[in-house]
């Protein structure tokens, strides 16, 4: 059994604390349907006639934010069109990764296509836990190819949802950081800031717009978590020119670098960002921006949907936006993508697949566009989206997103050289419980219960222990 199986075998079994780049609203619950008997007549009835054939029923497990509840609900049709039924199973971040990660560790195929991210999407190839889907992309007849047209997709997103030269997985949405700011607040403070602005500017603005609104100057996640906290300051991290080990598997975590961007950004929260930021995700920080009551917010690109969402913001053609800052690193941009995979234990792999294709299709995005509004179409994962003129009139961030995105480097993430992948996160199965515990140290940090520096020296001491029990450092 390899290393990676091992630990995240374990980790199927205990309760991970494992919230990813763009956290959810609300849970919604949804009933498992069942299949409608068959109608019979008198010539169904005879016994030459051949069985009527099951009604196929495909389980979705997903998360519980608002691009999947409005996947849901676009389903209907296409349970009208296929003659398959949909069931999804809609569950908060943590719980939906928990009861995944076992079903497909176990191949008990309770579900056949599961919501995952980039992070895990080459983890679970490598274990055989998902179906490859370019051979089946392969077989495609010539219409559908040109229909489906995979090369529409950012290379980017496919190169992180694929291993060994195979698709694993199909990007829904994708998203980078941008940096959001209130543009009458700043106006207010009688201050501007560049497209691309370094970490010291925009410490220096979010002071400024504090004092001048009386309201937090910036907003950045606290909340622990590998995906909560850590994706925003894995950026800040590399931004100063940090990292989480060097090329010989080192651990990193409390170098003069590393330590100087988290230090950073425990005195930027303290002078002029949230109060309690131990219990801000992306929830809360959202819900901070959209009601004007926060200045800045650095987070995810797809924020910029619900930002500019008259159904959900009051801060519609107020918001300006910003490349995610610099300081000794330029483009610091995350790189995440919450994509469809088939579960190799599925007994429908035709069906799912059919369903992948066709809620991460072209076809899919302008039918959310035209019924729910193209500033709330998926975005992030394919070109056309971004040359669509209805999608750019709707959305005044489509540029800067898109620039975003390109300069994301996945595969050379920080200033230095580094064995590992990920821009937010390191990608080895380790990081899940390796990342969240050194959240802990930081937010404990940020509460002051200790400095930065000893939070830091611990999560030294944890991440070398994973460097050497994972048998990365030789």
């Amino acid at each position: 059994m390899n290393r990676w199986l091992k630990v995240l075998g374990v980790m199927s079994l205990t309760t991970m604390v494992v919230l990813t780049g763009c956290s959810s609203s609300g849970t919604v619950a949804k009933d498992v349907k069942t299949s409608a008997p068959a109608e019979t007549n008198s010539t169904a009835a005879t016994a030459t006639t051949s069985p009527v054939k099951d009604k196929v029923e495909l389980t979705v497990a997903t998360v519980n934010n608002s691009d999947m509840v409005i996947m849901q609900k676009m389903a209907k049709d296409y349970e009208k069109d296929s003659g398959v039924s949909i069931n999804f199973v809609t569950l908060p971040e943590n719980d939906l990764r928990k009861k995944v990660t076992e079903d497909v560790s176990l191949g008990a195929g309770k579900f056949d296509i599961v919501t995952i991210g980039t992070y895990d999407a080459p983890i679970w190839a490598k274990n055989n836990w998902i179906e490859p889907l370019t051979p089946l992309l392969d077989k495609m007849s010539a219409d559908d190819k040109a229909k489906y047209d995979v090369k529409d997709i950012f290379p980017a997103v496919t190169d992180a949802l694929s291993y060994n030269n195979n698709l694993y997985a199909l990007p829904f949405y994708a998203e980078s950081s941008l940096l959001f700011y209130n543009k009458d607040m700043l106006a207010k403070a009688n201050v501007t800031l560049p497209e691309a602005p370094t970490w010291d500017q925009v410490a220096d603005v979010a002071k400024k717009v504090k004092a001048a609104n009386n309201v937090p100057g910036i907003v950045i996640r606290g909340l622990p978590g590998w995906g909560e906290m850590l994706a925003p300051l894995d950026t800040m991290i590399n931004a100063f020119g940090g990292s989480w080990f060097d090329m010989g598997w080192n651990a990193k975590l409390n170098s003069p670098e590393t330590v100087k961007a988290v230090q950073f950004y425990a005195d930027l929260l303290k002078a002029a960002g949230e109060p309690g930021p131990t219990g801000t995700g992306f929830t809360e920080a959202l819900t901070l921006m959209s009601t004007g009551k926060a200045a800045m917010w650095y987070d995810a690109s797809v924020a910029a949907g619900f930002l500019n969402n008259p159904k959900s913001s009051q801060v519609v053609g107020k918001i300006g936006y910003a490349l995610a800052p610099s300081q000794a690193k330029e483009n610091n941009g995350w790189l995440w993508a919450w994509s469809l995979a088939m579960e190799s234990g599925s007994k429908h792999k035709d069906e799912a697949f059919k369903f992948i294709t066709w809620a991460t299709s072209k076809e899919y995005i302008n039918k959310v566009g035209e019924s729910e509004g193209w500033v709330v179409a998926p975005s992030g994962t394919r070109k056309s989206t971004y040359e669509n003129p209805k999608y750019k009139a709707a959305a005044p961030f489509a540029d800067i997103t898109l620039k975003s995105l390109l300069s994301a480097d996945y595969n050379k993430p920080t200033k230095d050289p580094v064995p590992y992948k990920g821009v937010q996160y390191v990608a080895i199965p380790e990081f899940q419980q390796l990342g969240t515990e050194v959240s802990q140290e930081i937010a404990a940090a940020l509460s002051g219960q200790k400095t930065v520096e000893a939070a830091m020296n611990v999560a030294q001491t944890k991440a070398e222990k994973v460097a050497k029990d994972g048998g990365y450092k030789k």
